[in-house]
């Protein structure tokens, strides 16, 4: 474990770095971008997998029990795929691929009735979709994660010491 704009890792130690579903809890996507390419060898790889903005911007959030016993949401932000792309460029990232999953596909099965039910609150907002369905599939046919798959490149601007903060 470590904050991911100061990894406990030595400079160009390692060949590849994953990270999944924790860039949209950080505010400043560059700070830990410039971090992976610190502990990165050049010529090594990024793989990235995150909620995908407009999941977050449909209400998708961590939900969970603090110690005091009351409800609590994690911070989350929502990070555009411009915004990913601008950071890794800015850190020596070349992209290589970049997928978003899963792939809509149209829906078979016919509307469920509405309900009001609300839910635990847990799971919501998703415990909401069945208060007007057809708005519910019209919005639900989006994809959910977003990955990446970055190289760093080798040329490095600040003279080869790896920091370029």
């Amino acid at each position: 474990m470590g904050d991911l704009a100061s990894l406990p890792v030595p400079d160009d130690a390692v060949d590849l770095v994953t990270n999944a579903l924790a860039l949209t809890h950080v505010p400043d996507l560059m700070p830990a971008y410039a971090e992976f390419a610190r502990v990165l060898r050049p010529g090594g790889d990024l793989i990235i997998s995150d909620v995908h903005p407009e999941l977050v911007l449909l209400g998708s959030t961590v939900k969970a029990t603090g110690p005091d016993g009351a409800a609590q949401l994690a911070t989350t932000h929502r990070h555009g795929l411009g915004d990913h792309l601008r950071a890794a460029l800015a850190a020596r990232f070349t992209v290589i691929r970049c997928e978003e999953y899963p792939r809509p596909a149209p829906p078979t099965e016919p509307l469920p009735e509405p309900t009001r039910d609300i839910g635990e609150w847990s799971i919501w907002p998703w415990t909401l979709l069945g208060w007007d369905p057809e708005a519910s599939r019209s919005a639900w046919n989006n994809p959910a994660i977003t990955v990446w798959h970055f190289r760093l490149r080798d040329h490095r601007p600040d003279g080869g010491t790896g920091r370029n903060r």
